[in-house]
């Protein structure tokens, strides 16, 4: 496995991880383009970033206004720094007579109709007299010439600015939803449907309520990007390096140190980063090469990271984009989703760290020594204020106030954190404004007192910050760097708001729904007599056809998402799995949560699983057994999604009910699942364990995760040899000791 003698810590510097996280990171490689076209985009990002901040706490314009600005600057952005062919030579600076500051003109035509095609929603939203064009409500599934050409360019420039950002997999898979809707009569089966007219088509995608104007991007639009900004301000002016120094001191001095605090830091760095990727370069900077300095082995180094921040995406309050799009398809409150994800995370969070555990325990490791660990009171003393506007947000956001307003707060509280200090009076402009913004909101009856007094102290408090200003550029370029970081994801919401319309115009998720229910059924009917003895039943029909149905879905997810960001992932197989499983009476949050915790386990899963990639450039080992490392260890959240759909009461706020007694039992009988699993992928628990006891023990823990009582004894016996085999270990290495 490799010692501390001869394992060679490989440290990276800040432009090594900017170059990985470049690599690995949708969207983050981007054109060279010259100074004065670098200082326009500049001027258009900040402008993007500032509109959606403002109008997040003041007052959103309609929807089709809104969501066109934002696509607008998606064009704009997208073709000015994603090149037609991701080639080397593409990302270089190029002059000549058919570019522009380095843009080639080709892409500057396609940004101007891009922003032309998104914005002619709003200019003939009332309709224009002069080119005689009716209101919006006439044109409804009737569009005239006007909308099928700007209708028909925004279908195409979507699709491309997903493929420019995210590449080929997802654009070719709405492709293929596109021909079903179209051309319907060649499919067969129970998939045959009409057809839908090509004008019609036309009008479902581009006008709002359902399409690219749909739901995916008005959230994207309204409340995601607003969080990847507060997660970037806050991780530029402290709160990230706060949280990597608290699970140093929390966890680096047990045994396998660095390990703990890669799964702690990662943990906390998920409340605020929905990004795995940016996860794992944050994180893995530090906690990768101490892990090799330790004794782990760089593969396993590198799939520690690379699981524990794949879970930044499941970890509550900041979840990936799909938790807040989870939120409007089921019409709940986003705390509802948070609330609802708490177990379920700590479920995946226990796993990855038995797993550390027990391989520190394997290979003798020790913690880091004491006069490594940074020391608490300082820590706390130069940092506290940077954890405030966290807390801000989550007072807001679990008020009962919007998402966005809740951003809103968070990141004003994060500027002020950032940029001003009592000991410059200019710099108090910032909290000086907000508390007027407050103030003004309390008149208006938005705030009631106490939620003011709160922000407003929030807001005085801060600006005590002791850390050294963050200047107004600085903060320009984490505003900058917030908007990049937002492009892949807008890309991808906008895209698959297409397959949302061909599944709402072609009823598709149903058939698809109701054909897995069919194949689970008769495969259920079949394996049915194999547990069934006489009048007694291992298994029910009702639970086997659950069970292959949830494989069926589990293992869609995880193909499809090779390639296929999470979020898009989500809205794509939820169509699908939702029919499907409300069919076999499974709660709808519990069927969402489903398919949203495989769609994250796909970035763990090779052969594409860019976090582990990313964290293998960091750790210089082998990305595919890279990969395979970070796959095992994030087993507890390959069965978590199982646990609870089988036992809703384990998301404490589905529609089955709660009840304590339940959930503390099977929340038990989970996390034992999990340990049992962890063993058997160490081969370590007490002592060294043989493969026999390993396989035992593995199959334990799945049956653990089953709900019941039965489940339970089972498991117990399955396990016991191996149990015993530990124990009679133990007391042996005891007694020679």
């Amino acid at each position: 496995m490799g010692n501390a003698t001869d394992q060679k810590a490989h440290d990276v510097s800040g432009e090594d991880l900017s170059r990985i996280e470049k690599k690995f990171d949708e969207g983050a490689a981007t054109r060279t383009v010259g100074p004065g076209f670098a200082k326009v985009l500049r001027y258009v990002a900040l402008t993007f970033a500032t509109y959606h901040y403002l109008t997040a706490g003041f007052a959103l314009p309609p929807d089709y206004w809104h969501m066109g600005w934002h696509l607008s600057g998606l064009f704009i952005l997208t073709y000015a720094l994603f090149p037609l062919v991701p080639t080397k030579k593409a990302f270089d600076y190029k002059v000549g007579t058919f570019h522009l500051g380095g843009v080639p003109l080709l892409d500057m035509l396609l940004m101007a109709l891009g922003v032309a095609s998104a914005l002619y929603l709003g200019l003939a939203w009332r309709g224009i007299p002069a080119l005689g064009i009716e209101e919006q409500t006439f044109r409804m599934g009737n569009p005239n010439n006007y909308d099928m050409l700007f209708g028909g360019i925004l279908i195409l420039l979507v699709l491309d600015i997903a493929r420019r950002t995210l590449g080929w997999v997802l654009p070719l898979i709405i492709c293929v939803f596109i021909s079903y809707a179209l051309f319907g009569p060649v499919f067969p089966g129970l998939l045959q449907h009409p057809g839908v007219n090509f004008r019609t088509f036309v009008s479902s995608m581009y006008f709002p309520q359902e399409g690219i104007f749909g739901v995916t991007l008005w959230v994207v639009s309204t409340i995601v990007f607003h969080f990847v900004l507060f997660g970037v301000i806050a991780q530029r002016t402290g709160l990230g390096q706060l949280f990597i120094d608290n699970a140093t001191i929390l966890a680096g001095r047990y045994t396998g140190g660095p390990a703990k605090v890669s799964v702690v830091s990662s943990a906390f760095f998920g409340t605020i980063s929905g990004s795995s990727v940016a996860n794992t370069v944050s994180t893995g900077a530090l906690t990768i090469p101490n892990m090799k300095r330790l004794g782990y082995p760089g593969h396993f180094a590198g799939g520690v990271e690379a699981a524990a921040s794949a879970g930044g995406q499941i970890t509550p309050p900041i979840m990936g984009a799909a938790a807040f799009i989870m939120a409007e398809f089921l019409e709940l409150p986003y705390t509802t989703i948070v609330i609802a994800a708490i177990f379920p995370a700590l479920l995946h969070y226990v796993g990855v760290f038995s797993v550390v555990h027990l391989m520190a325990r394997r290979l003798g490791l020790k913690g880091l020594e004491a006069d490594k660990l940074p020391q608490l009171a300082a820590v706390w003393r130069e940092g506290w204020a940077n954890v405030v506007p966290l807390i801000g947000l989550l007072v807001v956001l679990f008020s009962g106030y919007t998402p966005y307003m809740s951003a809103f707060c968070g990141i004003s509280l994060s500027i002020i954190a950032g940029m001003s200090r009592v000991k410059e009076p200019l710099t108090l402009v910032y909290p000086t404004a907000f508390v007027a913004f407050v103030i003004w909101k309390y008149l208006g009856g938005g705030f009631d007192f106490g939620m003011s007094a709160i922000l407003v102290a929030g807001a005085v408090i801060v600006s005590l910050n002791p850390q050294r200003r963050t200047t107004l550029a600085e903060m320009a370029d984490t505003f900058e760097t917030g908007v990049k970081y937002a492009l892949a994801v807008g890309a991808a919401a906008a895209a698959v708001g297409i397959v949302i319309g061909v599944i709402n115009t072609t009823g598709i998720g149903f058939r698809i729904g109701f054909m897995v229910t069919q194949t689970a059924t008769n495969l259920g009917s079949d394996l049915h007599g194999l547990f069934t003895y006489g009048s007694w039943e291992l298994f029910s029909m009702q639970d086997l056809t659950l069970f292959i149905s949830l494989v069926f879905i589990a293992l869609a997810c995880i193909l499809m998402g090779a390639g296929v960001p999470t979020t898009a992932l989500y809205i794509m197989l939820v169509s699908v799995a939702q029919p499907a499983l409300s069919q076999l009476g499974i709660p709808p949050i519990a069927s969402h949560m489903f398919v949203l915790y495989y769609g994250v386990v796909a970035e763990i899963t090779p052969p594409v699983c860019t976090s582990a990639y990313a964290a293998a450039a960091i750790a210089g080992s082998n990305p595919f057994r890279t990969g395979i490392s970070a796959f095992t260890l994030g087993l507890g959240k390959v069965v978590a999604p199982m646990a609870f759909v089988y036992a809703p009461v384990l998301l404490i706020v589905s529609s089955t009910g709660f009840d304590l007694w339940e959930f503390t039992y099977t929340a038990t009988s989970c996390i034992l699942g999990v340990v049992c699993l962890s063993a058997a992928v160490v081969g370590y628990w007490l002592a060294p364990m043989g493969a026999m006891f390993r396989w035992l023990m593995a199959l334990a823990g799945l049956v653990f995760i089953a709900p019941s009582l039965q489940a339970d004894l089972v498991a117990l016996i399955i396990a016991g040899p191996a149990i015993v085999s530990q124990l009679l270990q133990r007391r042996r290495a005891l007694a020679e000791a």
